[in-house]
């Protein structure tokens, strides 16, 4: 009986590990980067629609004085011939000009709407298939969305403002760099998931140089003078590369950052493949395979606080940016949902 009673106990501290896990985990997609306008915007259109129209207009007119000279007395008709005999230069031009002007105009309009609507538009959906806005869930996403504004306007940011005044810039830099040089394993092995073998290389590369000289990653020595970099790789996109749909968007409470169904599998999928979540600190006993910390209690606690730790750190040293971005967007829901999808599917296509 005490046995049963654990295992459920274990399970719900499983559960609420992974939900706080998740909630550290998503404030690295709290870069609130606005969509690119690859559809192009109204702006454009309209800009480009008169410029058009303006260069078919002027074509008639360059040819005016040749239809004049050369058209006038082959077309002149009897009913015609008493208006033209007092003024041919100022009467005949309007009329030279409108039937030339009119042809021109047909055929524009139609030339417009194949070449900038039809072939435009095909191309970047077949290149931005991923980024569509797959939103069913819209309405419960919006109140996740504003309850998940609310706790940061009024908890996380407070007290990550507290934490700037008292860090410097330096240490919270070097902080970010050492949780970063950490957790490369899960950036390893789907870099292997996908073959690059290359990327591979640097990231194994970057953690040894800046372990050692980085002082166990609080700089990033590889990158700045070796120019190791290379793009971060992650489940999500493993499963993507490999033409998994990116299914629903979704929000969660308490986890600031968006996902989607496919992004949300790879990213526990991640938890797994660092070995920080069952050598060092982990949240279940596994059977047979050693761990640093022997009491589940302590283990759970510690993680917890470390990644607390972490999404402070973050948050501290993008309080400006993000500042930014909520004054200059309107609508910061879609900004969000945009950005987001299409950021990973260039992620993907990298």
């Amino acid at each position: 009986m005490r046995g049963q009673i654990g295992g459920r106990i274990g399970w719900l501290r499983a559960v609420v590990a992974a939900l706080l896990v998740l909630s550290a985990g998503g404030c690295a997609t709290l870069e609130l980067s606005l969509p690119d306008t690859q559809y192009g915007s109204p702006g454009t259109l309209a800009g480009t629609l008169p410029a058009d129209s303006i260069t078919t207009v002027a074509l008639p007119e360059v040819q005016r004085p040749i239809s004049v000279a050369a058209t006038e007395p082959s077309v002149s008709s009897p009913a015609e011939s008493p208006s033209s005999g007092e003024s041919p230069a100022a009467e005949q031009p309007p009329a030279s000009s409108q039937p030339g002007e009119s042809p021109p105009q047909a055929q524009s309009e139609p030339k417009a709407e194949e070449e900038f609507f039809d072939p435009f538009e095909k191309r970047d959906r077949e290149s931005l298939a991923e980024a569509e806005d797959y939103d069913p869930w819209e309405p419960y996403n919006q109140a996740v969305f504003t309850f998940n504004r609310k706790l940061d306007q009024y908890l996380i940011k407070p007290v990550a403002k507290g934490y700037n005044a008292v860090v410097p810039d330096a240490v919270q830099r070097g902080i970010s760099n050492f949780f970063f040089n950490v957790r490369f394993v899960p950036r390893l092995f789907n870099n292997l998931f996908q073959g690059k073998v290359k990327g591979a290389g640097v990231e194994l590369s970057r953690f040894v140089v800046n372990s050692t000289v980085g002082l166990a990653g609080f700089f990033d020595p590889a990158k700045r003078y070796l120019g190791l970099q290379t793009p971060e790789e992650d489940f999500g996109q493993t499963l993507g590369y490999y033409g998994v749909t990116p299914g629903p968007y979704l929000l969660i409470p308490f986890w600031p950052g968006p996902f989607t169904i496919r992004d949300g599998v790879g990213f526990v999928v991640d938890l797994a493949l660092d070995p920080l979540n069952w050598l060092v600190f982990p949240f279940f006993e596994i059977k047979n395979v050693p761990r640093a910390v022997e009491d589940l209690d302590t283990a759970f606690y510690i993680n917890i606080g470390t990644r607390v730790f972490w999404v402070i750190n973050e948050r501290s040293l993008n309080l400006e940016t993000f500042q930014g971005v909520e004054e200059a967007t309107l609508d910061l829901y879609t900004a969000v949902r945009n950005g987001y999808l299409q950021k990973r599917a260039r992620a993907i296509r990298e």
